[in-house]
């Protein structure tokens, strides 16, 4: 049985997930013409919510159903875009890409809401009741989960790995350099070289080289836009979801 402050620890972090991606969209002004808005902000505060609403019954919001509708229609959007990308792309677009690690995240969430099984004595939804005198809820189906928790886990090292590989890139190249002008050649070069491998056309706000600072974005903040805030949010999520995953399995 996992204890229940760990699982508030968790739900915690996906409000800051929630809370970060809200303030994106915020600040790319979606009212005004020209706005960018990328999906992957969307994916990531309904994925927050709904995650800190399973890991702690206080924080439940809607319905599994609607949830899963609304994951549904992630997944299908997440899925046109991944199909797009390996039209343009081939088959690196499903390992390195942009849009494939959502596809899993949106499949995954859908999963998990049209298979839990809510614990014997409650009628909750969710993971809240877990630690309780209610049991604890469990998957239909837990081979697949299991399958989803080992990709997830896989994107999440992958992730980890090429942002550490940028970082030490961006910081080579500016120590490098000699002048304001070559510090921001350099670091364009390097943030250019595709290291992240997403496609030409991600979203604003990852960009062109996958988690980029943002670049259009109206009302973009350096802060918001940092590549350390986009991707950290990817990796708490996929770090929730596998250990989501692998406790109701």
């Amino acid at each position: 049985m996992t204890p229940a402050w760990i699982l508030d620890i968790f739900a915690a972090i996906m409000l800051v997930v929630a809370a970060l991606s809200a303030a994106r969209l915020v600040a790319a002004r979606p009212w005004q013409p020209g706005a960018v808005v990328t999906d992957t902000d969307i994916s990531h505060l309904l994925m927050g919510i709904a995650m800190a609403g399973m890991l702690a019954a206080g924080l439940t919001t809607l319905p599994n159903d609607v949830w899963a509708a609304i994951f549904g229609v992630l997944m299908v959007w997440f899925g046109y875009r991944v199909v797009r990308d390996y039209r343009a792309s081939g088959a690196r677009a499903l390992a390195v890409g942009h849009c494939a690690p959502h596809l899993v995240h949106s499949a995954a969430m859908l999963y998990m809401f049209l298979a839990i099984t809510a614990p014997a004595a409650g009628g909750g939804a969710g993971m809240g009741g877990m630690g309780g005198a209610s049991g604890m809820s469990t998957l239909h189906v837990p081979t697949l989960a299991f399958v989803f928790a080992l990709i997830l886990i896989g994107y999440t090292i992958w992730d980890l790995d090429q942002l550490s590989g940028l970082r030490f890139g961006v910081a080579a190249a500016v120590a490098g350099a000699t002048s304001p002008a070559l510090v921001g050649a350099s670091a364009g070069a390097v943030a250019g070289s595709g290291a992240v491998g997403a496609p030409a056309d991600s979203p604003a706000g990852y960009g062109g080289a996958g988690y980029g600072a943002g670049a259009g974005r109206s009302g973009s903040t350096p802060i918001l836009d940092s590549l350390g805030i986009v991707v950290g949010c990817r990796i708490a999520m996929g770090v929730t979801m596998a250990l989501m995953l692998i406790i109701m399995i």
